[in-house]
């Protein structure tokens, strides 16, 4: 038998066994986070709407609680590639798409700023932010369907 290593040790032992068919900690976890994300995002957006009311264009900015949660949001999905290549992977993309997606809405609500026009709702990132809970559902609730999905494939 060949011992399990271990990337990060300790938190490794926490988080994620190396044995296939163990429940993964790291898959809740990244499961709160991208509800915690999409709690931010409508936050970020309730800001930016006050703050184009009161100051106009040059006066949007970035929400700090929306920033850190893609921040941790991308270095967890990262992680969970080190326990899960397949799925880690999968989530780290799905992740990413909607971080670089987020940039690209806060820039069109700036430009709608400027251009003065009200300002829409983040369309494209609330759906990219929909596909990464999607996946991490099904990669955090997979036990449900495990015996169904096992008879059929």
């Amino acid at each position: 038998m060949q011992p399990s290593v271990t990337l990060f040790g300790p938190l490794d032992t926490i988080m994620g066994s190396t044995a296939p068919g163990d429940v993964l900690v790291i898959e809740y976890v990244i499961m709160a986070l991208v509800i915690g994300n999409l709690v931010t995002r409508q936050l970020a957006h309730r800001r930016h709407t006050k703050q184009y009311e009161d100051g106009g264009a040059d006066a949007l900015s970035r929400h700090p609680a929306h920033t850190a949660s893609n921040l941790i949001l991308i270095l967890t999905s990262f992680y969970y590639t080190t326990l899960a290549h397949h799925g880690g992977m999968v989530m780290s993309m799905l992740v990413l798409g909607a971080v670089i997606t987020d940039l690209f809405e806060f820039e069109a609500r700036r430009v709608e700023a400027r251009r003065d026009i009200p300002l829409e709702r983040p369309k494209g990132s609330i759906f990219a932010a929909m596909l990464v809970l999607l996946y991490a559902g099904y990669q955090s609730f997979f036990w449900v369907i495990a015996g169904p999905w096992q008879s059929i494939v």
